[in-house]
């Protein structure tokens, strides 16, 4: 091994190891975990919408939403039909009630 190998090997293994915490440990700070929890769910949401096939992604984000406008469109049958459907997908996107 060389020596610049062994003086790292040897610095790493004076660090302190971090422990883990403990399943079940309650946070200091409620709200801060609230936010990282909150935090960690949309990323691993955007993780899975990311590794879907076309179809499933726009089965999952865009179809359900896209029906019941297109539903009510329908039902209306207003004078511009693409600007009461932009209005109704604006008006009813549900990332923008999860705020």
């Amino acid at each position: 091994m060389s020596e610049d190998a062994e003086m790292k090997t040897e610095a790493l293994e004076a660090e302190a190891p971090v422990a883990p915490a403990e399943a079940g440990s309650a946070p200091e700070n409620p709200d801060q975990a609230l936010l990282a929890e909150k935090a960690a769910t949309e990323a691993q949401e955007k993780i899975d919408a990311q590794a879907l096939p076309i179809r499933a992604y726009l089965d999952q984000t865009v179809v359900p939403i896209l029906l019941q406008g297109l539903s009510d469109l329908v039902k209306t049958r207003p004078d511009d039909p693409v600007e009461y459907l932009a209005a109704y997908l604006m008006k009813h996107n549900p990332k923008n009630s999860k705020k």
